[in-house]
C-alpha cells in the first residue's frame, strides 16, 4: 500500500545490475556441468526422520522432549523435597501439641532407636564367624565361674 506500482520495477532492475548473474544461466552452453544441490545423507536418513516426525508429533499435542541433565532434575527434586519438609514443619509447629502427646512422641523415638540399636546387633552377631562366637561364649562362662569363685 505505502509502495506504488510505478516504483516496484524500477527497483528490481536495479538490485539485478549489481549482482553478478552466472554465465550458465544463459543456456547456450550445454557441455557446462550445472552445479546440483547436494543431498544430506543425515537428512534422509529413516532414523533421522523417524525422529523429526515423532518431535514434530510430539510438539503439536504440547509434549516437549526433557533437554534438563540428570543433575538439574536431582537438584530440583531435592529442593521441592526440602520445600515439602519445611512446609511440613512448620504446619506442625503451628499445631501446638499438648505435653501428653510431646511425652508420647518422645517414648516412641525411644522405643524406635532401641529396636534400630536390637537388629544392628542382630545383624552384627548373625555375620560374625562361628569361633568369634564360642570365644564371646566361653570368656562368659569363664566370668560367671570366677564370680561364683568370688561368692564363696
Amino acid at each position: 500500500s505505502g509502495l506504488e506500482q510505478s516504483e516496484l520495477p524500477v527497483r528490481l532492475p536495479r538490485v539485478r545490475s549489481i549482482m553478478a548473474e552466472p554465465d550458465y544461466m544463459d543456456g547456450d552452453c550445454d557441455e557446462l556441468i550445472k552445479p546440483k544441490k547436494l543431498i544430506n545423507p543425515v537428512k534422509t536418513s529413516r532414523n533421522h526422520q523417524d525422529l523429526h516426525r515423532e518431535l514434530l508429533m510430539n510438539s503439536k499435542r504440547g509434549l516437549a522432549p526433557q533437554n534438563k541433565p540428570e543433575l538439574q532434575k536431582v537438584m530440583e527434586k531435592r529442593k521441592r523435597d526440602q520445600v515439602l519438609k519445611a512446609q511440613k514443619e512448620e504446619q506442625e509447629a503451628h499445631k501446638k501439641r499438648s505435653d501428653l502427646e510431646v511425652e508420647l512422641m518422645k517414648r516412641q523415638q525411644k522405643l524406635e532407636q532401641l529396636e534400630l540399636e536390637q537388629q544392628k546387633i542382630e545383624e552384627e552377631q548373625e555375620n560374625t564367624p562361628e569361633f568369634v562366637k564360642m570365644k564371646s561364649n566361653l570368656r562368659r562362662t569363664k566370668q560367671e565361674v570366677d564370680e561364683e569363685e568370688r561368692t564363696t
